[in-house]
């Protein structure tokens, strides 16, 4: 396998460099950028790049990240012109106040926020380029969202909003509290959080408007019927937890789709679990499902193009623990035989790989797959932090930062959970 990487893999040095992977990205609708880690410059930065270069030269018309749809939408009326005139990025970026807001809350977002308010004002589109939310955490602000809104309408919708709110507001905003009562004790509000987004999905023709009200209120009632049926099986299932929060990232991601029209195209950056065709890993055998897969599944390996992220060692930012104060660590060499450790072996410098008809069965052998979450222990990574992967199926190329620098997170010490 060095070998063929280094007959295949090319190194890189700037955006120019990438000119071989835009082009068999070729007419494809669905590009999927990765990443190893939610804590790593280079990835963010990288991304950003080749973002502007799919929308500049390939017309893609917007981008939907692993984040919650409220805070996101910060980022979309922002750059759309949609919130007042006098807002800096830096106050938009703190709508993302729950941990880890590092992830969306950084200084290398800040640059591609502004590249897109600047881009929208100049563009002939008759529809803007879009920044979205595709998570489903955001059970509580998506509810409030609703309200809201139809509280000013005084829309009748509101009655079924209200019933919702009032099943969840015994459990005070606590996603555990909501977590132990219905998936333990039976008592859960599932009928009333699939009221509201089957009023919301036959009605949502009402609340058309400039500021895109009708797809802010679908994707919120997604979120509250999805959010309620995650954490009413977290209690009892990892996996079939995970399987309805990335069903639901694709549902958010189908009614963008959807309002943006038949012949949009969509960027997606979300962690390599995510976007990381599941098929090509050990999470098949548990059952579980991914976004990759998903959407190669529903549209068609020719129109999706997914794209992994890798690091052989440097820093990262994240968290000893659920809801501490992030940190900057260091990454361990990969562990040997892994991925990573491959293709530094084949050159410890930048480069990424194309995987084609030609050289997949050279990178069929399974091997492990390094990936970091927000909450990281260095020292133990070798037992958990590597996904056995067939890579060649699992992706259609793959970018390799041989030595990568943390975040900048814009406040380091914002903590809310």
């Amino acid at each position: 396998m060095i070998e063929s990487l280094k007959k295949h893999a090319k190194p890189f040095h700037s955006i120019n460099d990438f000119d071989p992977l835009m082009d068999a990205i070729g007419n494809a609708k669905y590009v999927l950028l990765g990443e190893s880690s939610h804590g790593t410059s280079e990835f963010y930065t990288i991304r950003a790049e080749l973002t502007k270069r799919l929308i500049l030269e390939k017309g893609f018309s917007f981008i939907a990240v692993e984040g919650d749809w409220p805070a996101c939408q910060s980022i979309n009326r922002y750059i759309k012109g949609l919130s007042p005139s006098n807002k800096d990025v830096r106050e938009v970026l703190e709508a993302f106040n729950r941990w880890p807001a590092w992830m969306w809350a950084n200084q290398e977002i800040v640059g591609l926020v502004d590249w897109l308010k600047e881009f929208n004002i100049n563009t002939n589109r008759s529809q803007k380029v879009g920044f979205y939310g595709l998570d489903v955490y955001s059970l509580w602000e998506s509810l409030d969202e609703i309200i809201g809104f139809l509280t000013k309408l005084n829309s009748p919708e509101l009655e079924a909003a209200k019933k919702a709110f009032a099943c969840f507001e015994p459990h005070n905003r606590n996603n555990e509290s909501y977590a132990v009562s219905a998936g333990y004790l039976s008592e859960d509000c599932m009928k009333e959080a699939l009221d509201l987004l089957s009023t919301i999905q036959n009605n949502k023709w009402k609340f058309e408007d400039a500021l895109e009200s009708s797809l802010n209120m679908e994707v919120n009632a997604l979120v509250t019927a999805h959010a309620e049926e995650y954490y009413r099986t977290m209690v009892k299932s990892d996996d079939e937890s995970w399987n309805i929060r990335d069903r639901h990232m694709v549902d958010a991601l189908n009614s963008i789709r959807e309002f943006y029209g038949s012949d949009a195209k969509v960027i997606v950056w979300e962690h390599n679990t995510h976007v990381g065709d599941a098929r090509a890993t050990d999470m098949k055998n548990e059952g579980m499902v991914n976004v990759g897969q998903l959407v190669r599944e529903h549209y068609g390996e020719d129109e999706v193009f997914i794209v992994g992220f890798g690091t052989y060692t440097g820093t990262v930012i994240a968290s000893p623990e659920w809801g501490l104060k992030p940190e900057v660590m260091s990454v361990p060499p990969a562990q040997h035989g892994s991925w990573e450790y491959l293709m530094h072996q084949a050159g410890a410098i930048n480069q990424f790989l194309i995987f084609n008809d030609q050289n997949r069965k050279d990178f069929s052998s399974t091997v492990g797959h390094r990936a970091i979450g927000v909450v990281y222990h260095p020292e133990y990574e070798q037992f958990g932090n590597y996904v056995p992967s067939n890579m060649g199926n699992r992706y259609d190329g793959f970018i390799f930062v041989d030595r990568t620098n943390a975040l900048h997170p814009l406040v380091l010490e914002r903590v809310l959970i």
